[in-house]
Formats: structure tokens, sequence, C-alpha cells
């Protein structure tokens, strides 16, 4: 009953294009399909198509001819790689330096500010100085027992200013880290099979999948193969792979192993969707998802279908295109749709085929193995397994937070109960796997399960959110206590027939990923009835999640936080069905009379 974990081929560091050639993964079973017709791509001038980043000493840079009016951060990365820090034990210094001494060296300081990010280290600058949030790499959201006592145990030593956070693409997120402690927190990592670098900054963000991935009986493919390999690809290994550690911008990537799209690949640079094509199970590919302060956009079909085999290719190659040709100027306009939108998708899709290993892509297959229709189902509570005699139990963890005592249960729960294994949610929630049946009504009885609970709140079963400002110097707002006050508010003011997904984010980053809620939050200022400028936000609603999913629209824009309350009883009444309880326990009485 243990997890599924494949072991990458070997690869030295990449130096060259195209390093998969030869590479194969043969994971899952053939199936029909027929291919659609090809269609021409657009003409553009082919001095646009010269790369723009060229290898010296097994880095890729900028070349010369591309730098001018390129940003700030892409000068930090031309004056000193920042995979060094990594590769060539730069970190191993740097942990030995004085902070002071760190600040006032702009070097040293972009080091802290800047080229940690490489090695998933973001210095809380603003509300948090001289500590650091370490963000994992936990491709599919698989995590063990063993692992999550060594996380709480980092954790723990930081007191008050230790806590981690189950995050938005379904990965753990440690804080209260200092530097002298990194090295130690980094080799202890690796010793219980964790990393966490290339996890930010112009990198490939934690490859997300199904938490249900081969325990489901209705899964369509076990996610946790593909993640895997993808994961160990981007980073070779956890040793560091320079290929794809100077790109643009952030990347994300997910694989679609069930009809529910738990992953939500509509919001990912690039998203396997299952399919099959004459007789080969393989993935349609959909490009560009993202979100950012300036614009949030659907992903869209590269009319691309490549079979199983050819998932770490296809990654590759399409990361060498973005990589080569991304804008690299206004950070605002550096995400991979942006060059999409420039190029046209036909012209973008072509220089992806040419940078595979048979520099050709075949158009996407007509079999899509997603079930339009399914009727998303909810992984709260106990399941029953593909696994005869055993369940699942999905639990709640109130916006994500967890402490080093939560983890250790967390933990022991895993032990004593299931295989030693936890599934982590992009809602920021968890799944115990691997459960006997003999065994679940003892776990239900277990006392941390009154704070996580397998049957929450309906209102509380969606809700997300986002750091917000008790940590992060960007967010505007305070968001993780709010989200729990206000949606406990109205619990008690109205009564809901269905779950309504609820997302908050503190800044127009949007990590909470409002626009895919059914009502979102993001942060601003606003004024108040007095006129006073107070902590507010811009709601959004509308998002939807699935096979019709589109992103939600701004509802109103400006409202004071403690105004908010009325203003979601208003939206749940009008618009989702909710019932008022005064008016519920009138009905009530009436019957009874």
């Amino acid at each position: 009953m243990t997890s599924l974990s494949v072991k990458f081929l070997s690869v030295p560091f990449p130096n060259s294009t195209n390093n998969f050639k030869t590479a194969r993964l043969h994971a899952t079973p053939p199936q029909t399909v027929a291919p659609p017709p090809e269609s021409g791509a657009a003409e553009i001038d082919s001095e646009r198509l010269e790369p723009r980043v060229e290898e010296r000493d097994g880095y890729f840079v900028l070349k010369e001819k591309f730098r001018q009016g390129i940003s700030p951060q892409e000068k930090v990365k031309i004056e000193k790689d920042p995979l060094k820090l990594f590769m060539e034990n730069g970190i191993e210094e740097l942990a030995k330096i004085p902070f002071e001494e760190i600040e006032s060296s702009k070097m040293h300081k972009d080091d802290i500010d800047v080229r940690l990010k490489w090695l998933g280290l973001f210095h809380r600058r603003k509300h948090h100085y001289g500590r650091f949030m370490m963000r994992l790499k936990l491709p599919n959201g698989v995590t063990t027992s063993a692992q999550t006592r060594y996380l709480a145990s980092v954790i723990r030593k930081y007191g008050d200013d230790g806590c981690a956070d189950v995050t938005t693409r379904q990965n753990w997120q440690i804080r209260g880290v200092v530097l002298p402690d990194v090295p130690d927190i980094l080799k202890g990592l690796e010793e219980v099979g964790l990393t966490s670098l290339q996890s930010g900054m112009d990198n490939v963000r934690n490859p997300v999948g199904n938490p249900l991935a081969g325990i489901d009986p209705h899964e369509i493919v076990d996610t946790r193969p593909y993640t895997n390999l993808l994961s160990q690809y981007i980073t070779a290994n956890s040793r560091g792979n320079p290929a794809f550690a100077n790109l643009p911008r952030k990347w994300n990537a997910c694989v679609i192993g069930s009809h529910e799209l738990y992953e939500h690949p509509h919001i990912n640079d690039l998203a396997y969707m299952p399919a099959t094509k004459n007789g080969r199970f393989g993935f349609n590919l959909l490009v560009g998802g993202f979100f950012s302060a300036k614009r949030c956009a659907e992903a869209i079909p590269l009319d691309a279908w490549v079979p199983g085999d050819d998932v770490l290719p296809v990654c590759g190659a399409i990361l060498e295109a973005f990589r080569d040709l991304g804008f690299r100027g206004n950070r605002q306009k550096t995400r991979m749709m942006w060059l999409i939108d420039e190029l046209g998708i036909e012209v973008f899709r072509k220089e992806v085929a040419k940078r595979m290993p048979q520099q050709h892509l075949e158009r996407a297959s007509s079999e899509d193995l997603v079930d339009s229709k399914w009727e998303r189902r909810d992984y709260f509570g106990v399941h029953p397994q593909k696994q005869e005699g055993y369940s699942f139990v999905g639990i709640h963890i109130p916006v994500g937070r967890v402490d080093a005592d939560d983890m250790d249960e967390l933990a022991r729960l895993a032990d004593v109960y299931g295989s030693g294994e936890l599934r982590l949610t992009v809602e920021q929630n968890i799944v115990i796997p691997n459960i006997e049946n003999l065994k679940v009504e003892a776990l239900l009885r277990e006392p941390l399960l009154e704070k996580f609970s397998p049957e929450p709140p309906i209102l509380m079963k969606g809700l997300v959110a986002c750091t917000g400002n008790q940590f992060c110097g960007q967010a505007i707002i305070e968001t993780k206590a709010r989200a729990m006050k206000v949606t406990e508010e109205v619990q008690r003011q109205v009564s809901v027939g269905r779950a309504v997904r609820m997302h908050w984010t503190g800044c127009p980053n949007t990590c909470g990923q409002v626009q895919v809620a059914d009502i979102g939050f993001m942060g601003c200022m606003a004024r108040d009835r007095s006129g006073k400028m107070v902590e507010g936000v811009d709601v959004y609603v509308g998002g939807r999640i699935g096979s019709d999913s589109h992103l939600g629209e701004v509802y109103k824009k400006g409202v004071p936080c403690g105004e908010l309350a009325a203003l979601v009883v208003e939206l749940l009444v009008d618009r989702f069905g909710a019932v008022r309880r005064q008016r519920e326990e009138e009905d009530e009485e009436e019957r009874q009379d």
C-alpha cells in the first residue's frame, strides 16, 4: 500500500537542448482515437525567433544583444546565476555571513532578496525580518510521515515564528527559518527525500496531480509516475538543472488524472489532459493559463497530443521555447501566455515541435477521456478505495495552517491507521489514504480530527486563503484569520444547501486564486462609512472549476472588511440559494404549528 515512486533516469546536468531523446516512460495502457486535420502556421519575422539565451559554463544566460530594457530581476540573474548558491555550495558561505554584513552589500542583499528563491527561500523582510519561508517540492502532494515529522522538527525550534502551510499548489511551506540553519535543513531534507530546489522565482513550480491517484476507483490514470518524473526532470534529481532555471517568469504544470479535474488545468501554463489516439494512451495539451496582478488568462489548447511516453520531452520543448523566446522586460508581461499571444498559437506550436526529439507534434486527439458531465465528488470524510478492504479519509485543514504538534500528530495517524502517507490538496486540505476498513472508526475518534474535521461545515469546505500580511510583504490585508472569522459569522446568519467555494488573497498577485472561486476576495485598501482608509477587498463572483471552468469577474470593489459578512450573506441568498437562519427558524415553527 505504499505510494508509487518512480526512480528517475540517470541523466547528467543538462548542457544542451533535447536531453531526453532516448528517455522513455512506459506507464499507461493503449487505447484508441483518430487525429484531426493539420492546419498551417502564421508567418513571423525569423529574427524574432532567435533564442535570447545561450549556454555558458553549464548555465543559461541572456545574450548581450537582448539586454536592453530588461527587468531588475534579470540583471540580478546576469550578475550571478542564482543556482550557483546550490550547485557550487554558495549557500554554505552565505549562511556564515552576519546578517548586518549581508544587508550592507548589494551583491549579498540580492542573494537574500532574489537568488535564494531558487533554493525555495523567501525572505520576509517587511513582516518577518531575518526570517524565511521555505517552499518544498512535493509532486502530486504526496508526502510521508517521516517527511512530515522532519518538517515539524524544523519549525518547532522557531517557537511562535514557526508554522507550516498547505498551499494551493498541493505543497508544504514552512516558516520562521533563519539563514544560518539553512545548510543543515537542506541536508535534512535530502535525507528524507525532499527538496526545496527550484521551487521559487523564475522556475517550474510544484507539479500538481490527482490527490487520489492510485486509490480512486474512478480515476482515469495514476498521475504520480508523471508528476514524480516531471519534478525530477526539472531539478535533475534534486541536483540542480540550469536548463530550466532561467525562465522569463514562473511556470506551472499539472497532470490530470480524474474526471473531477481536482488539479485545475485551466490555470496552469501546461496541463496534460488524458486522451487516447490510434490505440495509444496519452495527453492533449493545454497551455498558457496564469494569474497575475495585471492579467488572468485561462489555458488554451495547443492542438497537440503526446503519448504517455513523451510527457518529459514535450515539457522540455515547451520550457525551452518559453526560455528562448520569452520577453524579459516588464515582469507583468513575461508569463508564457504573453509569448503565445505575440507569436500566435500556431507559431508557438511550431517552435515547440522543432524542439521535440523528432521535431514533430501530433495534432490533438478528438477522444478526451475526461467525462465533461461528471458530477464532482467531495473528498472529505470516509471513501472506499479501489483496493478492497481499504478506505481514504479526507480531512479539513482550516485555511491550510498547521503547527509542529499538528504535523507530528498527522504523521502518527498516517502510521497508525494508514501506510505512513499523506496527500495534500490544492484546496489546502489533507487526505489520509490506505486505511484498513477495520481501523476507520478508531481514526474518526482521534482528538486531532476534532480540529481537522472529516465533515467540516459546508462553507468551510471550500475555504482557501493565502498567507496574508501576517508574513507576506506583498499582501495588503490579513487573510487567514479573517477568512475564518467572516465565514463563521456568515454561517451563523444563513443556511446553505450546497458547497460554495470562497477564496481569499491578500493582494492582486492572487496566490489565493480568487478568480476560480464561487466568491473571491482580493485584498485592497478601502474607505469605510466615515471615510477612513481600512483593510478591504474587491469581491469576485462566478469562478468555476471542472469541465465548464471559467474565471470569475469583479462583483464589487473596495468593500471594507468590517462590512463584508453582510455582503456575503446577501450574495449567498441571492445567488446560491441560501436561507437566512431567522427565516429557516420561522418556517420550522410554522411547520410545527
